[in-house]
């Protein structure tokens, strides 16, 4: 749905996205914030990598000093459905933090995917698969959508869920939708059920407002089950996650187009951080939640020391830098840095950070895979290559002799 001419090539030869997921213990989650990045590539026709706040590697930090040796400019894309501290605080701090590190890269920063017309689309795919499932037609029969989001502290966050349910319901034939949180917030999702089929609908489809299939969203599919079995009376089933859907790519589009032309809009109105809202008057200035960012970094630094931790994020035994310079790009080097990452992260043994480089200086040998502290260039490697160099090099320190182009000795 991005509107916008499209850049030309020459301006965004340079750059390249860095898409920012929450990340989560279950490696499903991540996975998908991956596969978008690797799609958002495809459409955009420019580098783009994934980074995770917390739970999941590579951190945003280190994410950005993957890209800065490849590109001069970075926009980055936050994949967080409403604005609340993460948006608002967590990634601005990890960006100015960049900023100050790389002083020579222009750092863009884009706003969260928010309210858009492609999200209220894919809720109401959602809810008619449901519907199919539970044998329903809205048409007919009296369907109640319940839409639970994650839940907030940030009102203004909670708001937007508000929102969003009420374009769902604007202009569709729905009952009724209404609007609960997993957490942190009420009317939590038993309460909203219980105050749903008070209304006698024939059925009610609930939809976890969640991007990955993590935590959460099971929590949402458990809990509607559990109200099923114990009131049988009523039909109701919840549907998916928002998952991977090329629709996301819209809007992800249309972020990294605002951030890149400094056209970001923020929710500033009714941010509990400029305005004195009843309840949270405490937090204006945004004092607090740069102590809460602050914190929130120590402690996931504190974990470094401790085993086990997700949260830690020692120094990788090995740097492989991957050329995506334009010549190894036309040659196939994308697709050797996707399937390197791959493999390295279905195997146990490997321990690399796996990068992008700019050019290697070995034009038309290409695509070329350097493999530091150990100094060894391949050249000419295509996909097929990368699960050898995974299995052999950087699980056993064997090297793939035939793929060598030169070894670089201290």
């Amino acid at each position: 749905m991005t509107t916008e001419t499209p850049p030309s090539t020459a301006a965004i030869e340079d750059e390249a996205v860095l898409l920012i997921g929450h990340g989560s213990r279950r490696e499903r989650s991540n996975e998908q914030v991956r596969t978008l990045a690797a799609e958002l590539e495809r459409r955009l026709g420019i580098p783009v990598d994934a980074g995770f706040l917390e739970l999941a590697e590579p951190s945003i930090s280190e994410a950005i000093a993957g890209l800065a040796p490849a590109v001069s400019t970075i926009t980055v894309v936050q994949l967080s459905l409403f604005a609340a501290s993460h948006v608002k605080a967590d990634v601005p701090l990890a960006i100015e933090q960049a900023r100050a590190k790389h002083s020579d890269m222009t750092i863009h920063t884009g706003s969260h995917l928010g309210i858009h017309p492609a999200i209220v689309d894919l809720l109401e795919e959602r809810a008619s698969a449901v519907e199919r499932r539970l044998g329903v037609e809205r048409d007919t029969d009296a369907v109640t959508v319940v839409l639970c989001a994650r839940g907030s502290s940030d009102p203004d966050a909670n708001g937007d869920a508000q929102k969003l349910a009420r374009l769902l319901y604007e202009g569709r034939a729905f009952d009724r939708v209404e609007t609960c949180f997993v957490g942190v917030t009420e009317p939590e999702l038993t309460d909203a059920l219980h105050a749903t089929v008070k209304h006698r609908p024939d059925a009610v489809v609930v939809l976890p407002y969640m991007l990955g299939d993590g935590v959460l969203t099971q929590r949402v599919r458990d809990r509607t089950a559990d109200f099923d079995e114990e009131y049988p009376y009523v039909t109701v089933g919840a549907g998916g996650p928002l998952g991977t859907d090329s629709r996301l790519l819209d809007v992800l589009g249309d972020r990294w187009q605002e951030a890149r032309t400094d056209s970001v809009q923020m929710s500033c109105d009714t941010c509990k951080y400029k305005v004195e809202l009843d309840g949270y008057t405490e937090d204006v200035g945004g004092a607090r939640a740069m102590l809460r960012a602050l914190t929130h970094q120590a402690e996931h630094a504190d974990r470094d020391d401790i085993d086990d931790q997700p949260h830690a994020h020692d120094a990788p035994e090995k740097h492989v830098a991957v050329c995506t310079n334009q010549t190894c790009a036309a040659d196939g080097a994308p697709a050797v840095l996707e399937r390197l990452r791959q493999h390295a992260r279905d195997s146990e043994a490997c321990d690399t950070l796996i990068t992008r480089s700019s050019c290697l200086g070995r034009c038309g040998e290409g695509p070329m895979v350097a493999v530091y502290p150990d100094g060894i260039w391949y050249g000419g490697v295509e996909r097929a290559d990368a699960e050898r160099i995974v299995s052999s090099h950087l699980d056993r320190d064997r090297i793939v002799s035939e793929l060598v182009d030169q070894t670089l000795t201290s």
